[in-house]
């Protein structure tokens, strides 16, 4: 799985990332929606990567994922920042996962 940052979206990232040395995780979150298939992606500012995460490359910052949700993503992904809205995308080539991906800051 690769994601690509567009240049909106680093713009608002990097302040995250290089003020505490944060990672990125891209998220399938399942929690309270009744079925697995029903998950609904996030992203999430985290210390360190689990146990059960493993490391991917994006363009221009790595990202950990739980591969076992990996069957839910394409192989090329893409996240936005509309400065309007103040939101992030989740998008491939073939379809929108969301316009307002969650971020968790925690």
């Amino acid at each position: 799985m690769r994601i690509t940052f567009t240049p909106a979206a680093v713009k608002a990232l990097t302040p995250y990332i290089e003020d505490d040395g944060r990672q990125l995780k891209l998220l399938y979150d399942t929690e309270g929606c009744g079925c697995v298939v029903s998950g609904i992606p996030a992203l999430e500012l985290i210390e360190q990567g689990g146990p059960d995460d493993k490391l991917a490359q994006g363009d221009p910052f790595p990202f950990w994922f739980e591969p076992r949700h990996e069957v839910f993503f394409e192989p090329e992904l893409r996240i936005d920042y509309d400065t309007a809205r103040g939101t992030y995308s989740l998008k491939s080539d073939n379809q929108i996962y969301t316009l307002n991906l969650r971020f968790l800051k925690n």
